[in-house]
């Protein structure tokens, strides 16, 4: 008889990208690289990667230091908006600076963003059929992470908003049978060096 067993779900933002997001620069790809020679010794069946271009070639360049686990390409893991909040909801000395930033993203991010936020949901957590363990590696956005990591928590569906996540760091949540999300680390940079850990942060949260 088929058991359940728990998933573990890694999540990593792209490497540093370009200005115009077209391709991942040289530090970048360093980040990509250093990240894939960490996953080494991690028994993942599967990497799953966004469609844009930063985040084909992290996915890639990490795949490249691995054995045999295969890249999937997965609109799920694109880069949108998760949830667009109502003014009600949110915090009242923060609500319009927040509503004006979601208002320049491109509509249909804004638009058809929940519905594939909720397809991710179903898709990628939860317990697994089987009696192993599943690792799975998500190569996306920091849209996204802040969305799995917020429903990890159990926080607000806005909540996504105000999490930032570092090119290539890694983020794991464990799904087990039984008991809630367990977030088990967030944006580790440990297999970074220094300069860098802090490509993906707005200027003013650099340290």
């Amino acid at each position: 008889m088929t058991g359940i067993a728990a998933r573990y779900l890694y999540l990593a933002r792209h490497g540093e990208a370009s200005p115009d997001e077209s391709k991942l620069t040289d530090n970048g790809r360093r980040q990509a690289v250093l990240l894939g020679e960490r996953l080494q010794r991690s028994p993942l069946s599967a990497i799953h990667h966004g469609p844009l271009p930063r985040a084909e070639q992290t996915a890639q360049l990490i795949c490249d230091q691995l054995d045999g686990v295969p890249l999937q390409l997965s609109e799920l893991a694109g880069d949108y908006i998760p949830y667009m909040p109502r003014r009600e909801e949110l915090p009242s000395e923060s609500a319009d600076a927040m509503l004006t930033h979601l208002s320049r993203f491109p509509a249909e991010e804004r638009e058809h963003g929940p519905e594939l936020a909720r397809a991710a949901l179903a898709q990628f957590t939860e317990p697994v059929d089987g009696d192993e363990p599943r690792h799975e590696l998500i190569v996306t956005h920091n849209f996204l992470i802040g969305w799995l990591v917020r429903a990890a928590l159990d926080a607000p569906k806005w909540r996504w908003m105000g999490l930032n996540h570092a090119n290539a760091a890694l983020t794991v949540i464990r799904y087990a049978p039984g008991r809630p999300a367990s977030v088990l680390f967030y944006n580790d940079t440990r297999h970074l060096p220094t300069e860098l850990r802090w490509t993906g942060f707005p200027p003013d949260l650099h340290v």
